[in-house]
């Protein structure tokens, strides 16, 4: 396994995370973690994945989960979220097109039926290893 970057979306009562290795754009983890319970997840991803990186959206509520990040022996780099709830949303249903009804109208009126954050952190997180990867 190659070395992974952490992408964290985060939010004022939960968070997005994505798992990503530089050599895919595939995830290995997606998940969203209430705040009070994050700082322990990311520990165990960091434990059980190479995490080289952690990229956090800079956006809602990003500095205090930037501070509780500190305690984690991974550089955190604070990325761009623009755009990202928008393409989330563009993510998700091209894994999980709509059915029946749904399908007949167009996808920018479509909510989600369940929090997307997790596909906003994986975006963060390739947002981060476009920024980051070396030339070819």
């Amino acid at each position: 396994m190659s070395e992974a970057v952490l992408g964290i979306d985060p939010g004022t009562q939960k968070a997005g995370f994505a798992i990503l290795e530089a050599t895919s754009s595939a995830p290995l983890v997606v998940g969203i973690e209430p705040l009070d319970g994050l700082i322990g997840r990311v520990r165990q991803l960091v434990e059980h994945y190479r995490v080289r990186a952690i990229a956090l959206g800079r956006g809602t509520h990003a500095t205090a989960v930037a501070r509780m990040l500190t305690t984690v022996d991974v550089p955190v780099h604070l990325i761009d979220e623009h755009e990202t709830t928008w393409r989330a949303r563009a993510l998700y249903f091209a894994d999980h097109p709509p059915r029946g009804w749904r399908r007949l109208i167009p996808l920018g009126l479509l909510l989600p039926p369940r929090p997307i954050d997790d596909y906003a952190a994986v975006l963060i997180a390739r947002r981060y290893l476009d920024q980051h990867s070396p030339p070819d």
